[in-house]
């Protein structure tokens, strides 16, 4: 699908016109929100997923909304053989185009340049190096940029809104599962049939990459639970300007 002749600058995304976009659709299904971000945007609209429950359940109300949309994933070469597996079988299973991001930074040359094990020391810089400046560089001609976020998902998300004007990148993040809860999604998953991350099962309420995810006995409510365990770090950086995956 062509970009919009009417798509939207930065410019555009007024913090009075954001407030009105986010009260429209505070009571609407994401499927709505998807309907208008396509529309909006085009191509140069696109997903971007780690293969999560919200990630596979936008996934699916967007082949249905826009078959062929693309989604994206960031690789670091650090994934789960799981989450590999996965994409594997939604590329098989879903209209979509599924499309692997990489900052073209080997494992080994990491360690070279920033000594070994880096997600030990430093994981900051190790998400950067491996998620953020990748996803800088993919977005670089996006537009817009659907996630799976959800005001459930932690504290620090507890007030995602809908639509938000994302500077970093100079894209609108669109959230169309904000106001979900893990109790929607999982329905969602089941009435539709639809695969998901066998770790999940295993203790794993949210995966990232093995050295930086744990299984946890007890998640609190919350899916961002065993991530970076052990540390105070609770996001991997590509959403830190909103406060917020």
């Amino acid at each position: 699908m062509a970009p919009h002749p009417d798509t939207p600058s930065s410019s555009d995304w007024t913090r009075t016109r954001l407030s009105a976009l986010n009260a429209q659709f505070e009571p609407q299904s994401p499927q709505v929100v998807l309907d208008w971000a396509t529309t909006t945007f085009g191509e140069q609209l696109v997903q971007g997923t780690g293969f999560g429950p919200s990630g596979i359940v936008i996934m699916h109300m967007l082949s249905e909304v826009c078959p062929g949309a693309t989604v994206f994933y960031l690789d670091t070469d650090l994934l789960f053989p799981e989450t590999y597996e996965l994409r594997d079988e939604l590329e098989e299973t879903m209209d979509v185009t599924i499309t692997r991001v990489h900052g073209d930074l080997s494992l080994d040359a990491q360690a070279e340049a920033e000594g070994p094990a880096l997600w030990n020391r430093d994981p900051d810089r190790c998400c950067f190096l491996r998620k953020v400046r990748p996803l800088q560089n993919y977005l670089d001609d996006r537009r817009a940029w659907v996630t799976g976020v959800r005001r459930d998902q932690s504290p620090a998300r507890a007030d995602a809104p809908i639509l938000k004007w994302e500077s970093a990148y100079q894209v609108l993040k669109v959230n169309p599962l904000a106001t979900w809860t893990r109790k929607q999604v999982w329905q969602y998953l089941f009435d539709h049939d639809l695969p998901y991350n066998p770790k999940h099962d295993q203790g794993y309420p949210s995966l990232g990459c093995v050295p930086c995810t744990a299984p946890v006995e007890d998640a609190d409510g919350y899916t961002r639970e065993g991530r970076w365990a052990n540390s105070d770090k609770t996001e991997c950086g590509l959403h830190a300007t909103t406060g917020e995956e």
